[in-house]
């Protein structure tokens, strides 16, 4: 899940500050169904689904049907015949799921969507009055809860429906290769580092060389001393993201210095 804000004008497509949930997205709505047909297939059958790895896929796929089915509907039914069997023979899964069951069950994953909006507000130094639209990306903005938490958190601003948020990425992604192959002219994309950027030093800290939400193309340098003298060698890791110990942050990459 990720947040970004841009300024655009006179051709210029600014990005001012970006945020996210690295470990939040669809799969995880999709998942709560899934957890909530095991128990009560569990309950109802004493048969643990979570067991099966056929029964899991199909679950699965079950579980991002009915997602979609409810973001236009308010009930849904989830049946799936032989989804297992035992002594007495083939089992099958019938459940009813109402948007308000399937909100409640998900309503977590939805309160964690506020982190980045805020981030990003504060990051680049905004008033809530002065966002001029607000454009929903991927196919989970579909969700009634998501689209009415961005309409709160953006003081009731509705989204712009001008956009299809299954192919908005896409169109960008080209419209980019455009500029960067040169057959586009009139578009310049100022991008940002999403993650602060930076190498491990002594003692297992991270030492942020670039901040994130830093304008790209950027450069930094430093200067660093060895841990030991007459070192032959030094070891550099790169890592991103914000937390002080590197062990905890994405590894990107490592070089040597002799």
């Amino acid at each position: 899940f990720d947040v970004s804000l841009l300024e655009i004008g006179d051709g210029v497509v600014e990005v001012k500050a970006t945020n996210g949930d690295n470990h939040l997205g669809g799969d995880d709505w999709d998942q709560r169904v899934v957890d909530y047909l095991v128990t009560q297939f569990q309950n109802g059958h004493g048969v643990d689904l979570a067991k099966d790895k056929m029964a899991l896929q199909r679950l699965r796929e079950a579980a991002e049907k009915a997602k979609i089915e409810l973001s236009s509907s308010t009930e849904t039914t989830i049946n799936l015949p032989y989804i297992t069997a035992s002594a007495e023979g083939p089992l099958h899964l019938d459940e009813k799921l109402t948007r308000a069951q399937f909100q409640q069950l998900t309503s977590d994953l939805l309160e964690r969507c506020k982190v980045p909006f805020h981030n990003v507000i504060k990051d680049a130094g905004i008033q809530l009055s002065e966002i001029d639209h607000v454009v929903l990306v991927g196919g989970s903005t579909r969700m009634p809860a998501v689209a009415e938490l961005v309409k709160e958190l953006t003081g009731g601003r509705e989204a712009n429906k001008g956009v299809n948020p299954d192919e908005v990425v896409a169109i960008g992604a080209a419209l980019q290769a455009g500029v960067l192959k040169g057959e586009v002219k009139d578009v310049l994309l100022l991008d940002v580092t999403p993650l602060s950027l930076g190498i491990e030093t002594k003692g297992g800290i991270m030492t942020k060389l670039i901040e994130s939400n830093t304008t790209n193309p950027t450069k930094r340098s430093e200067i660093f001393t060895t841990a030991e003298d007459n070192e032959p060698s030094v070891q550099s890791k790169v890592y991103q993201g914000e937390r002080e110990i590197e062990a905890y942050n994405k590894k990107l990459g490592m070089f040597e210095l002799t």
